[in-house]
């Protein structure tokens, strides 16, 4: 069983305050391209005009570092079928999420989402304020701990009211990539799945949306 885990890009949809808006539009529209093909032969061939920080996304070392690695050189085994595990903290208890939160957890060489609820403000103004966020001790932890991936289902993994970004740093700098604006985490059993968040292998590019998802096994549902 697959669960979705990646929201809808669509024309218009504000992801980050301040960043354009997708727009997806007919490069070639079913009508005009009768003049090329024959009757019942009509095709479509979309446009899309976006920043890479749209949606749910992977950042990679690139999106941070100048020398770090794109999108074209992070391997495959780096965001597919990682095993994983769901930390809960909900953002109506919290919006720091710190050390302490994450101990206790078996989190070594796995893929860890943190599952706040936040999601669920999606598409509204509350979404891109004083959302949660992990602290740099946090990320230092996970670090340590040598965990595979850190995905949030929030704004940004980092505290936006500053203008630092340590969780970021911390992590990509030891090619931990971090995966932001999941939702439907709690779909998802606590442990004893496989995560994977996907994206084209663009080189030159440090972020870019994914088809986010899970793979549940039959005993699991």
């Amino acid at each position: 069983m697959f669960i979705d885990l990646s929201h809808t890009i669509q024309n218009g949809l504000v992801t980050y305050k301040g960043l354009p808006a997708p727009i997806i539009c007919d490069y070639l529209s079913r009508e005009n391209s009768k003049q090329f093909y024959e009757k019942g032969t009509e095709f479509q061939i979309g446009k899309i005009e976006m920043v890479t920080n749209t949606g749910t996304y992977i950042d990679c070392p690139f999106h941070r570092f100048e020398n770090g690695k794109d999108l074209s050189e992070i391997g495959l085994e780096s965001f597919t079928d990682l095993d994983a595990v769901v930390i809960r903290i909900p953002f109506s208890k919290t919006l720091e999420i710190t050390e302490e939160h994450l101990k206790n957890h078996e989190i070594r060489n796995k893929a860890v989402l943190i599952h706040t609820g936040w999601d669920s403000n999606w598409n509204t103004e509350r979404y891109y304020e004083n959302h949660p966020y992990l602290t740099e001790e946090a990320a230092k932890y996970l670090k340590n701990c040598g965990v595979k991936l850190v995905g949030i289902d929030s704004h940004n993994i980092d505290n936006t009211l500053g203008k630092t970004r340590p969780v970021h740093t911390t992590l990509l700098e030891v090619e931990i990539l971090i995966v932001e604006h999941l939702c439907n985490l709690y779909l998802l059993p606590n442990n004893g799945f496989t995560f994977s968040a996907i994206p084209p292998k663009f080189k030159g590019v440090g972020t870019f949306p994914v088809r986010a998802m899970a793979k549940l096994t039959n005993e699991q549902y």
